[in-house]
């Protein structure tokens, strides 16, 4: 077989391979194929939503909403199609990596965890996570699968992005893994978006930016959360700035400027402002009581 088409090819060493893959004239090209090299792991995101997937060598059949992704190991040389209904765009980025070097990267010799983590991703147990429903890609994969795609870096520089970008793409899936299978998912907007924040709230994230990331409408966005944790997203980031701001402020060899940044604030004034609503006194003012 033939080795898959070099269009949309984003990078390539020796064992990596990355494609993007987007149809934009679907009433000509409403059908994609997709090679899976011999001894490969394969990542792939789903961009666009309800995409068919078979599988031509053993004929399985999968549909994909939006932003759902599977890691799927092939063993041999193997290839898969996809297509869409009503000749909709096909959009997904798949992520080919060789089982030499995820053997070195997770190396289960060295323990009973890392022997588990490549027996699950040899098993093709990352396909389906929870309710035999495929996973959907989180926001903080969303944002590295951006950064991969729009990175202009060459060479050895490319190289070492890339490959950072893959091990902290598998770090979040193998967690997503291991939260599904240990505690009962809680509703998957609302804990997606709070694991976010918790993670971010000190830069200057809006829920308008984090509902483009992950192709979910902003006000269902605020909806959702809301309905979960009582306290609207914009509250809650400022909630998190203000209790790290007061941790701060006590150190007075930090300037005020410097904890605005820290906190996520661009414009001293704002945080200023935010301190002052939080707590009833201006943070300058808290520092000489």
């Amino acid at each position: 077989m033939k080795d898959q088409s070099d269009r949309g090819l984003l990078f390539r060493s020796e064992d990596i391979k990355i494609l993007m893959q987007e149809n934009s004239y679907p009433e000509k090209f409403s059908r994609s194929n997709m090679i899976e090299s011999k001894s490969s792991f394969n990542l792939l995101f789903l961009l666009s939503p309800n995409i068919n997937l078979e599988a031509q060598d053993c004929g399985s059949k999968f549909l994909f909403k939006k932003n759902q992704y599977i890691l799927h190991f092939s063993s041999e040389e193997s290839a898969a199609e996809l297509w869409t209904e009503n000749q909709e765009i096909i959009k997904y980025l798949q992520i080919q990596i060789h089982y030499n070097y995820i053997l070195k990267l997770i190396n289960p010799e060295e323990s009973k965890e890392n022997a588990d983590i490549l027996e699950n991703m040899i098993r093709n147990n990352y396909i389906f996570l929870h309710k035999q429903t495929p996973p959907y890609i989180t926001v903080e994969m969303h944002m590295i699968l951006r950064e991969i795609i729009s990175s202009s870096k060459k060479g050895v520089m490319q190289k070492l992005f890339v490959e950072a970008k893959i091990i902290k793409l598998l770090i979040l899936m193998f967690e997503q893994f291991d939260e599904k299978n240990t505690v009962e998912e809680t509703p998957r907007i609302p804990s997606m978006i709070k694991k976010f924040v918790d993670e971010n709230y000190n830069k200057n994230i809006k829920v308008e930016e984090i509902g483009k990331l992950i192709g979910i409408n902003q006000n269902k966005i605020r909806k959702e959360f809301k309905a979960q944790y009582h306290v609207t997203v914009s509250d809650y980031i400022a909630d998190l700035r203000m209790l790290k701001a007061k941790k701060l402020i006590i150190n007075k060899e930090i300037m005020i400027k410097e904890i605005a940044i820290e906190c996520g604030y661009e414009y001293v004034q704002n945080f200023t402002r935010a301190f002052k609503k939080k707590f009833g006194v201006s943070p300058e003012k808290l520092r000489t009581e």
